[in-house]
């Protein structure tokens, strides 16, 4: 079963973007996931394709209208369809690993990408609206968002990583940051390789990786840790 993701957006011409290319971009040659942008502007139903209009209540900027997105969401995505619809949007829950590995799982997703200062409230709720944030920021509009999201589930899809471990033994897999890497050569500018990793000691390096990888969480990301593994 392949992964198919519709995205809804007023900049078709941004998709598939970098997943053109690299693992991303032979999972697309393959069919192991499709990728098909779908313009929010060909629903709207004036001469001018309006998709927008002021807020209520006054304020700057203005909102995507709630008739236009709903019919094109039902366009896409008829009551039968199973796949999650997630709205980019800052204020959405932050995309975890977790959710990533949840969404890869399944048969795909609608994604809508906002612009302007939003989307009306009342599409959200009328046609369940997954709000999903990728980081604390704001950004001119959800297609960057999407873009990420998309990346992240793609990598994690069967057989797209040639190594199987490459998805297992990363950063919030295993709710801690990843540790260091090393390749050759043996010195860079008078700094070596930690001796541990060349020694062959395939325990020691194993308790080297797990040390590392603590003290990086704890310094930088303490909030992933229990309450017991804190500084």
């Amino acid at each position: 079963m392949s992964f198919r993701a519709t995205v809804l957006t007023l900049y078709p011409d941004m998709f598939p973007g970098h997943l053109g290319h690299s693992l991303a971009g032979r999972a697309l040659e393959r069919g192991d996931v499709s990728i098909e942008a779908v313009n929010i502007r060909d629903f709207a139903t004036d001469r001018h394709r309006s998709v927008d209009d002021t807020p209520a209540g006054g304020g700057a900027g203005m909102v995507i209208r709630p008739d236009v997105l709903a019919t094109a969401i039902d366009a896409v995505s008829p009551r039968d369809d199973s796949r999650p619809r997630l709205l980019m949007s800052p204020r959405g829950r932050p995309l975890t690993q977790a959710r990533v590995r949840e969404l890869a799982e399944g048969p795909g997703a609608v994604i809508v990408c906002g612009r302007f200062e939003g989307v009306d409230q009342r599409v959200i709720e009328a046609r369940d609206l997954e709000e999903v944030s990728i980081g604390d920021y704001v950004l001119s509009g959800g297609e960057p968002a999407a873009l990420t999201l998309l990346d992240a589930v793609i990598r994690v899809l069967p057989g797209v990583m040639g190594n199987a471990q490459s998805g297992t033994q990363e950063s919030f897999e295993t709710g801690q940051l990843e540790h260091p890497h090393y390749t050759r050569p043996q010195v860079f500018e008078d700094r070596e390789i930690p001796a541990v990793l060349t020694s062959g000691n395939h325990k020691a390096i194993e308790a080297w990786r797990e040390a590392e990888s603590l003290r990086l969480t704890r310094a930088r990301r303490p909030d992933l840790l229990e309450p017991d593994e804190t500084p």
